[in-house]
């Protein structure tokens, strides 16, 4: 795991028929120091096997959020929004007029009250402002269960049907991994007048050269570019990256218009170019005091009991990603956030994040290291397999950079 080297575990696993490959791809603040693996291969729909590529698109699930923290963090810049002022009116109606879900009377009747402080940006951006999945907060299944519709076959939502149901929590009196990110690029949509995904090519892509077709959201058009997706394959016909996500996706066929907080595609290189455009803070995507501003901890004293018992709960290995349990953590703008330095690895200058059960990222300021590996697993998931897989990658990239620098 930790001891593995990349090459070796998971070509391993290749072989063991546990994933059917993985694109690793990192660089260093100079851009001297690199490295890009494409490993193993993909299934067509037609059942062919071809080499996994670096311009193949993959399904990122939730890394889709630091592309939507950073459309956000842009309308910061530009004067539209502020991090800790309440939200134009207008912009979010539905936000500021949420309750908070304390409980349910004895007769099962739901108890809400009002919210004590207007919703944030920044409560949105760092998973503090009371919105939270439903799948993760058993009050919100409850309430959803007796007072929404269930949705027709075939039918879809936009963001703010889909995240109707009331506030788990105080504004920024806790943390709950929610769709704060979907609310934030529905924002973004109502500030602009047009999708979250033309936004994201005009002032992501575009400054990076990333090609416009290499960034696009679910449901993805064009048969150029479908033909280089990696989850449209026999097991998963309609794309919605099952096997990112351990055998669901229902939340792609019930989603309407581009969700910040899971929906996006894009390639590996693609990627990274916007981990090192944060990495070398190059002023290409934020303003430079934005990017500072992003590896700040946004977890309040007012927040921290909540944000411990989510580290420590049933949920703690994923939302921890690869950091120890019991080890300072707290959460910036787009990721987690150490709060020490590990010798020989992630510093307390990183961001990480990651996306579904098989997509790791992480930005490392003090080290000068930025890096993603996507595993390309087989269903069903192994899921221990693919989580040492990634925390495989998350260390030895630190061996081979350091390798690296002691050679130069």
């Amino acid at each position: 795991m930790a001891n593995d080297n990349i090459e070796s575990a998971f070509e391993a696993a290749i072989a063991a028929g546990k994933i059917n490959g993985a694109i690793i791809c990192a660089t260093d603040i100079s851009g001297s120091f690199t490295y890009n693996r494409a490993l193993g291969s993909r299934t067509l729909l037609s059942g062919e096997k071809r080499p996994q590529a670096f311009d193949d698109m993959l399904y990122l699930a939730s890394a889709t959020k630091l592309i939507a923290t950073i459309s956000a963090l842009q309308k910061v810049d530009d004067g539209l929004l502020t991090l800790s002022g309440p939200i134009p009116e207008g912009l979010a109606p539905e936000l500021s007029s949420k309750q908070v879900l304390t409980g349910f009377s004895d007769d099962g009747t739901p108890i809400l009250v009002p919210a004590s402080r207007p919703i944030t940006l920044e409560m949105l951006l760092s998973h503090t402002s009371g919105v939270a999945y439903d799948f993760l907060a058993p009050d919100l299944a409850k309430w959803r269960a007796q007072s929404e519709q269930p949705l027709a076959e075939g039918a879809r939502r936009p963001v703010e049907e889909a995240f109707s149901y009331p506030l788990a929590f105080q504004p920024g009196e806790g943390w709950m991994y929610g769709p704060g990110l979907d609310w934030a690029g529905r924002i973004v949509e109502r500030l602009v007048g047009g999708t979250l995904g033309e936004e994201v090519r005009r002032r992501i892509c575009k400054p990076l050269g990333i090609p416009e077709d290499d960034a696009q959201f679910y449901p993805v058009k064009g048969e150029s570019v479908r033909a280089r997706l990696v989850d449209l394959n026999p097991d998963d016909t309609e794309c919605v990256g099952r096997a990112v996500l351990g055998g669901g996706g229902e939340m792609n066929l019930r989603s309407q218009g581009d969700f910040g907080g899971h929906g996006l595609f894009m390639t590996a290189p693609g990627y990274l170019e916007v981990l090192k455009s944060l990495l070398v803070n190059d002023g290409k995507l934020l303003k430079r005091e934005t990017v500072e501003d992003m590896f700040r901890n946004r977890i309040r004293p007012e927040a921290e009991e909540r944000h411990r018992a989510a580290m420590e709960g049933p949920m703690g290995p994923f939302y921890r990603v690869g950091t120890e349990p019991g080890s300072k953590v707290g959460y910036g703008l787009g990721g987690l956030l150490p709060l020490e330095s590990t010798e020989g690895w992630y510093s307390d200058e990183t961001l990480t994040w990651g996306g579904g059960l098989t997509f790791s990222w992480f930005v490392d300021r003090k080290n000068g290291l930025c890096g993603l590996a996507a595993v390309q697993a087989s269903l069903p998931v192994d899921v221990k397999v693919v989580s040492d897989l990634k925390q495989t990658f998350r260390y030895d990239i630190y061996r081979k950079y350091g390798a690296w620098k002691e050679r130069t």
